[in-house]
């Protein structure tokens, strides 16, 4: 990996492009792409709340290769802010370190600056070759891999070529209709189409570095591991040297907001005790779906999140502020899925909507796809499909009192009729019965019109 690492003026690092995807590791302090300084003291607070490492052990928690963790425990010896207690394992080859007194004051000092203790970040620049390394738009979405993404949901035709021409441009989706209807399995669909084709999986690092700040861009619950291959070590002291493991191979990434997300959740938060930056769901989204649900019943007003998205969804950057003013440009790339069950009109104006270049109308189901949905949902629950049974639904129940029929519904129905059944010590049917029953306790019926008709 080709790096010449100069200081600035304001003690950051500037390093030639990463070579993106090939993830070389660094064989020196230099060739990280970081401020000396920034993993001195790193490793000095790893040390701190370690009590006692190896350049392997402290390589193992900081995600960095012997030789440079090697060169920095020299520089932190050669300051005393360390000393050798004794030989490690591997036959003596590593050395076991522990802080000096000295070493103990400069740490607790280091810890009032951050409090971060963990895998060493990736320079920003190192982050913006590598998103722009594996585009969203870059992956090919075909017909048979948006069918077998959707089946079990049972969409119009029109809807799945709507659907696969969206996610290939890799430009926001606008998807609207009636409540109940899978706009949410909707964007999980859209992510197993993601992972179902060449170049579904991404690296993401544990953490990045901007302006010697620590932003923290790993989140264990968006970022799902997926196993890279492993070549063979050369020797014990170099086990896993030839990747730069401060980067993890992920699935693409889904990210969900809804009525929680505010205007400050989209920007950097940072942690005033710790001293350091989470990334907002937006950039933890890049690469892979951020889905914005229930659009419109958000604390902060539409207007307002719409104006926040117009310069990502348009040049896909954004842009982002430290608490020391300082503002840098970052990529957006991500497939963003505003859902809503409210009139688009309603909330945003023309100029916005222009932007979402692909809207989508997730209406009703017909009496025959609401039938389809049903047998399916039968053959996955276990209960014996009755299309007689179906058939009463939809006259004496939706035709009765005019009921919407949601995609949702059979789920719910048949998801009753299993409680019922359980309660009462018997198999699930779709009798009359289970299905009045069902019906009663999840619909808004009154209570004495439908008790007159399950005694009929």
């Amino acid at each position: 990996m080709s790096s010449a690492a100069t200081m600035t003026s304001h003690g950051n690092a500037t390093t030639q492009p990463h070579s993106a995807r090939s993830l070389t590791a660094p064989t020196t302090i230099e060739e990280t792409g970081l401020p000396e300084e920034l993993l001195v003291q790193l490793l000095v607070r790893t040390l701190y709340t370690q009590g006692e490492l190896t350049e392997r052990s402290a390589g193992e928690i900081m995600k960095l290769p012997y030789g440079v963790m090697r060169e920095l425990f020299i520089l932190i010896q050669r300051e005393k802010l360390c000393e050798v207690k004794g030989h490690g394992e591997s036959l003596g080859v590593l050395l076991r370190y522990v802080l000096t007194e000295a070493g103990r004051q400069r740490a607790t000092a280091f810890m009032d600056l951050c409090r971060y203790v963990g895998p060493a970040p990736v320079p920003l620049n190192q982050y913006i070759n590598m998103i722009k390394s594996q585009p969203v738009n870059s992956l090919t979405i075909d017909r048979r891999t948006v069918t077998a993404a959707t089946e079990h949901l049972v969409l119009t035709p029109g809807t799945v070529d709507q659907l696969g021409e969206a996610v290939n441009s890799g430009w926001a989706i606008f998807l609207y209709g009636p409540p109940g209807n899978g706009k949410t399995v909707l964007a999980e669909a859209i992510g197993k189409m993601l992972e179902a084709v060449g170049g579904g999986e991404v690296y993401i690092p544990y953490a990045m570095e901007v302006d010697g700040q620590i932003i923290q861009v790993f989140d264990p619950i968006t970022h799902v591991k997926v196993d890279a291959p492993q070549e063979a070590a050369r020797s014990l002291i170099e086990a896993k040297v030839e990747k730069d493991t401060r980067w993890v191979l992920c699935k693409r990434p889904i990210e969900f907001a809804g009525g929680e997300l505010t205007m400050a959740t989209l920007d950097l938060s940072f942690n005033a005790s710790a001293k350091y930056y989470k990334a907002p769901p937006h950039i933890k989204a890049n690469g892979g779906v951020f889905l914005i649900d229930d659009f419109g019943r958000q604390l902060v007003r539409p207007r307002d999140l719409l104006n926040r998205w117009i310069v990502p969804l348009e040049k896909r950057v954004d842009y982002l502020t430290l608490h020391t003013g300082k503002v840098f440009q970052i990529p957006f790339d991500t497939i963003v899925l505003f859902a809503t069950n409210l009139e688009p009109a309603k909330l945003a104006d023309e100029a916005f909507l222009r932007r979402i270049r692909n809207k989508i109308y997730i209406a009703d189901p017909t009496p025959e796809r609401f039938t389809q949905i049903f047998e399916e949902v039968c053959k996955k629950k276990g209960v014996p499909y009755d299309p007689e049974a179906v058939q009463y639904l939809l006259d004496g129940v939706y035709v009765k009192y005019q009921l919407n029929m949601r995609s949702c519904h059979p789920r719910d129905l048949i998801e009753q009729i299993v409680s019922i059944a359980k309660f009462n010590g018997v198999p699930p049917t779709l009798s009359k019965t289970f299905i009045d029953r069902a019906c009663h306790t999840y619909f808004f019926v009154e209570a004495a019109e439908y008790d007159q008709n399950t005694s009929q």
